[in-house]
């Protein structure tokens, strides 16, 4: 049974960095897509990046997120990490990954510039994991 693991929030002030990670366990990470995706107290769930398999490793962003937001993969850690940059108070989150056979943006493949959204259908995602809490503030 697989399953994913985050770590590396905390609490960080305005403009600062944190890195999360996204281990996975039972299964080898590098032959799927994963997925950052973040849900703040009494909203929607977000897409924040997503990066494809090493197959044809492709990256994804949230329009928001692009340029602030890099997101990575270490095959020999079986690790993907988020690094985040000028963290803003509405970057305030719990931030999950997930992992599947592709990115997907609106429902379909992601391809080239398409803004990264979260799932439309189950489908999409397999194994997500429990959540690290992001706080953004002075």
């Amino acid at each position: 049974q697989g399953q994913l693991v985050e770590s590396g929030g905390g609490l960080v002030q305005p403009g600062g960095s944190l890195r999360l990670s996204c281990a996975a366990s039972g299964f080898t990470l590098q032959h799927y897509a994963i997925g950052w995706f973040r849900q703040a107290p009494g909203k929607e769930r977000e897409g924040v990046s997503c990066i494809s398999s090493s197959l044809n490793v492709r990256t994804y962003y949230s329009e928001s997120m692009k340029g602030r937001f890099t997101i990575s993969r270490d095959n020999a850690k079986n690790t993907v990490y988020l690094q985040m940059n000028s963290l803003r108070p509405e970057d305030t989150a719990v931030y999950y990954c997930a992992s599947g056979p592709f990115c997907y943006c609106s429902g379909v493949v992601c391809y080239q510039e398409d803004d990264f959204t979260p799932p439309q259908e189950n489908y999409e995602y397999d194994y997500w994991g429990q959540g690290t809490q992001v706080t953004v503030s002075s």
